[in-house]
């Protein structure tokens, strides 16, 4: 077996053998999950970098409304935002991560630039691009799952191909 292949085995592994105890905290998914998904997707070398808890305060045109928060995991490179993570505890929907991670997105220094996010609950991995025109336009994947074999290898790709893009 691969390197990788043992990675996401070891994975996999964790995530089922944690989480048929006790569902998984945020920071269990963070820890288990997405840490080594960084890793083998190379954001833990140069030209990247990792920014945790990064505040974030957005107002509305009138600044009536006020969202404030922290982006969970930022992937930069330079002072261009690659990748904007939003972790939620196994417990909860994946989806449920969309609307912060917008908020998050929406901040971004660089709004002329696409902006790409991850929804994680350690379970499912949704992606998300955010594109700045008149007004702001997102899409985003079906969740790719932990469970189903192959997908956790095309989460891995699609990280590692948003590394190539902006590197």
């Amino acid at each position: 077996m691969s390197t990788t292949g043992y990675a996401y085995a070891r994975v996999k592994s964790n995530y089922l053998n944690l989480n048929k105890h006790r569902l998984m905290s945020e920071e269990a998914v963070k820890m288990v999950v997405l840490s080594t998904l960084l890793d083998l997707a190379g954001f833990y070398q140069l030209p990247f970098e990792i920014e945790t808890e990064t505040s974030v305060e957005i107002c509305a045109e009138d600044e009536s409304f006020i969202v404030k928060g922290n982006i969970d995991v930022l992937v930069i490179q330079k002072r261009f935002w690659v990748l904007v993570i939003e972790s939620k505890s196994s417990k909860f929907d994946v989806m449920t991560a969309l609307p912060q991670a917008l908020a998050y997105m929406l901040d971004r220094p660089n709004p002329l630039q696409p902006t790409f996010g991850l929804l994680i609950n350690g379970r499912e991995f949704v992606f998300v691009k955010l594109i700045q025109q008149e007004h702001p336009w997102y899409a985003r994947s079906y969740a790719l799952s932990i469970e189903r074999d192959s997908e956790l290898h095309q989460v891995l790709s699609i990280l590692k191909r948003l590394g190539k893009l902006i590197a």
